[in-house]
């Protein structure tokens, strides 16, 4: 394979085929979605064999439990991913929507309508079940997409990229709309962050390793997401069931995930009361306790914190917890370990939820709610292709609306400037 001609080749069908899709009536989008979710459903068992290849290299290489679990397209993940079509479909249709109109002084109607991005190259690892979420999220809302999975999961993402292909194919919208690179080199993933004529946009979803290699290495704007070191500070005043509620299933309900609570912060008003009642439920679940000197002194069973854990995305059932003097050194900390993911405040206050709300630069800041809501999902987007904390050109999840951007129309009757 002549890994840059075959990715060239596929950047210009890409480009080619979304000049055609901001023409298309949401009518047919969804159409297309909905074919895929009734082949996903027909093919089931053909793309579950293709799946079991990529399942069986994993066990021989050894990969953890976990991987082997995020890999495996079973009855369970297929059916959830006919689902998550079937909401994609019913879904509003971003593109096209005026976003505000005004008239000047010399009779100009000038107005901002909303537009496909173009071409998104999208970079992500192990899930299979993320070929499909991002393809329908792309087409949906009018982008070309060209998809670079990970090595382990390649048969998986060629079939569901056949199948993709087939429905585009059958409503006689170009399959090239969805292309996944069939290749696991890295040369490929390298030739593809070069395609800056052709490609508008980089969305790499994975571990920090793998943004921070393709934001090095691109030569187009990459939407960035190195880690979720989320916050929640427990007030003074604060309803401490409230809190103690919120801040276990923060971190206990799912660690492993990047919106999970990795440092918890206690006024040191708070504490005394907070911290053994809040210690002992965590100890129970098996999560491990690492303290800053004063925390220590109310707990001394907890781990001693290093500087290090700070600023660590445990994604595990580890926390690292600081007693804090007030709510100003609670916005400091964050400010300095913090990722611009999320983060919360447990408080009675509305003054201090307000300031907090203002003054935390955070993709999601929640007041009295757990940290896990960041998420397309559970935020009301239906989907979601990713979390962005790089500001630019949309921040936090990421969904339909996000996927597009808006241009200028202007209507005049002969005005010319003078």
């Amino acid at each position: 394979m002549d890994i840059p001609q075959v990715i060239q080749q596929m950047a210009r069908d890409a480009k080619e085929a979304a000049r055609k899709l901001g023409a298309l009536s949401r009518g047919k989008k969804d159409q297309v979605i909905l074919r895929v979710a009734e082949l996903l459903k027909e093919q089931q068992a053909h793309i579950q064999e293709e799946n079991r290849q990529d399942v069986a290299v994993a066990k021989e290489q050894n990969y953890p439990a976990a991987f082997i679990d995020r890999l495996t397209l079973s009855d369970k993940v297929m059916a959830s991913m006919i689902t998550g079509l079937k909401e994609v479909a019913a879904l509003p249709d971003p593109v096209g929507a005026l976003t505000g109109m005004w008239v000047r002084p010399n009779g100009l109607k000038v107005g901002r309508q909303r537009i496909p991005l173009g071409v998104i190259g999208f970079i992500y690892e192990s899930r299979p079940n993320v070929t499909v979420d991002a393809a329908a999220l792309c087409f949906k809302s009018g982008n070309a997409v060209i998809l670079k999975g990970g090595k382990e999961a390649l048969h998986s993402n060629l079939a569901l990229a056949g199948l993709m292909q087939e429905a585009l194919g059958a409503s006689g919208v170009p399959p090239a709309a969805v292309q996944v690179i069939p290749s696991v080199a890295r040369e490929a993933t390298l030739e593809l962050l070069k395609q800056d004529e052709l490609v508008d946009l980089i969305i790499p979803r994975g571990g920090e390793g793998l943004i921070r290699f393709v934001a090095e290495n691109s030569r187009i704007p990459v939407l960035k997401h190195y880690k979720g070191i989320c916050h929640i500070f427990v007030d003074e005043g604060a309803d401490l069931d409230l809190a103690e509620t919120v801040c276990f299933n923060a971190k206990v309900q799912r660690p492993g995930v990047c919106n999970a609570m990795e440092t918890m912060l206690v006024h040191e008003a708070a504490a005394q009361a907070f911290i053994p009642r809040m210690f002992k439920r965590f100890r129970e679940a098996g999560v491990e306790l690492r303290g800053c000197p004063r925390t220590r002194e109310i707990d001394p069973e907890t781990v001693p914190a290093k500087e290090d854990d700070w600023g660590m995305e445990f994604l595990d059932l580890i926390l690292a917890v600081k007693v804090v003097p007030d709510l100003d050194a609670a916005l400091s900390h964050i400010a300095c370990y913090g990722s611009s993911h999320t983060e919360a405040i447990i408080t009675r206050d509305y003054d201090r939820s307000q300031r907090f709300l203002k003054e935390v630069d955070s993709s999601v800041v929640l007041v009295n709610a757990s940290t896990r809501f960041n998420d397309g999902g559970e935020l009301g987007l239906g989907a979601e292709i990713g979390i962005n904390t790089s500001k630019l050109h949309a921040f936090g999840p990421m969904g339909l609306e996000e996927l597009t951007t808006t241009k200028f129309i202007v209507y005049g009757n002969g005005q010319i400037r003078t």
